[in-house]
């Protein structure tokens, strides 16, 4: 009887699980840890159905990039079995290396080591215990494979990763913005010497697929409040590593005050136990520190109590700055370098589609290969290229009364 197991989505319906070894991928503790991750850090805090975690956002990725493989086939693209199973174990296994809270905390506890370098450390690691299982998923992952196509599938800036972070989080937060016609999509693509196109007919699936994208950035994932609590939890962490605090996490401890001196490979099974709740319980108990600047920071996230912020076109002024920073000393009663973890400015930006990186190429019924951008379409001129940043300042909420942090 052939291996089955299905998983209800909630987005895609049944998703199928037809080889007992990406059932056994499924079931490693490293990848279950995934459960405890939240796919978009702190915007539940804005949006309070956005509390889906990385295991959900994989497990789409995986449909898809099954049911991108089935549409490249029914169009005579040579997909082997182990191909298959390679690029569907590379997709579901994109994303382990994310440590707590997603993207907020990444460099945060682990210096100089970005989530996708952490995957392939433990795609590495598993493929040891499960005697070159992954070999060829991690050709796939690295872009060490003949076919490059592949790769796109797993990364590129139209890969299902993109295409499941989309669909599943405009689901979760109910912003409509975010829908895409991801089966369009799917059907639209095609493989043009050994590169991962998209049929001349699917150019306005493409320019939503960019246009939600961008609608999501600023509305959903640099939604300033959204950023005002991401930023506050790396202030917490980095006032409770300055001053010392513990941790009633072993785990926590290790990484938050020895951030420059882990290798991440000599520490990965310490980093793989590592979840959202050891920084969720840290931050209840760090509420009652008797450091002003550290309670402050975590009542304000355990209550949602934030600080306030502002975006701006321009850099913030220095004299906007400082008086914020002297306005919340004085409302502690702490000194202004203590002010700075409550009064902080930076800039954030955002690219949509960047032609000078992976392109997304139109294949026109002639032959001919465009990239998008050059496409004669006025909405992908001027709208779609170009990166777009913003300037922000976030200082103390006097709303705060400091008197109930103990």
């Amino acid at each position: 009887m052939a291996f089955r197991k299905i998983i209800n989505d909630p987005v895609y319906g049944f998703i199928n699980i037809a080889d007992e070894l990406i059932f056994e991928f499924i079931r490693h503790p490293y990848y279950q840890r995934l459960r405890r991750i939240h796919q978009m850090a702190l915007a539940h805090l804005v949006y309070p159905g956005a509390v889906h975690t990385r295991l959900h956002h994989s497990l789409g990725a995986y449909h898809l990039m099954g049911n991108a493989i089935n549409i490249l086939r029914s169009k005579g693209v040579e997909i082997s079995k182990e191909e298959e199973l390679g690029a569907k174990a590379a997709i579901l296994l994109h994303d382990i290396g994310h440590g707590p809270f997603s993207h907020a905390l990444e460099s945060v506890l682990i210096k100089n080591s970005h989530h996708e370098e952490i995957s392939l450390l433990i795609m590495e690691r598993m493929n040891k215990e499960l005697h070159g299982a992954l070999d060829q998923a991690i050709a796939i992952f690295t872009g060490k494979t003949e076919k490059h196509f592949l790769h796109q599938l797993v990364s590129s800036q139209l890969d299902v990763d993109r295409m499941d972070y989309l669909i599943r989080d405009s689901f979760f937060t109910g912003v409509s913005e975010g829908v895409i016609g991801y089966d369009r999509i799917l059907n639209m693509l095609i493989v043009h010497k050994n590169e991962l196109m998209v049929e001349e007919k699917g150019i306005q699936s493409i320019e939503k697929f960019l246009v939600s994208r961008r609608f999501m950035y600023w509305q959903v994932y640099l939604h300033k409040t959204v950023l005002c609590a991401e930023k506050m939890l790396v202030k917490a962490l980095q006032r409770a590593a300055s001053i010392g605090a513990q941790s009633q996490s072993a785990m926590l401890n290790t990484f938050l005050h020895n951030p420059g001196e882990l290798l991440i490979r000599d520490r990965l099974d310490d980093f793989c136990q590592l979840d959202d709740t050891d920084i969720t319980y840290s931050i209840k108990q760090w509420a009652h520190h008797k450091d002003k600047v550290l309670s402050t920071l975590c009542c304000g996230l355990l209550n949602r109590n934030l600080l306030k912020i502002r975006y701006y076109s321009s850099p913030i002024a220095n004299e906007l700055l400082e008086e914020k920073q002297q306005l919340a000393s004085g409302y502690l009663q702490i000194n202004r370098e203590d002010a700075s973890y409550l009064v902080f400015s930076g800039e954030v930006r955002s690219t949509t589609y960047n032609p000078g990186n992976e392109h997304i190429n139109i294949l026109f019924k002639d032959g001919s290969v465009k990239d998008i951008s050059e496409v004669d379409h006025p909405l992908i001129h001027q709208s779609l290229l170009g990166a777009v940043k913003k300037f922000y300042i976030c200082y103390l909420n006097m709303n705060f009364h400091p008197e109930a942090v103990h």
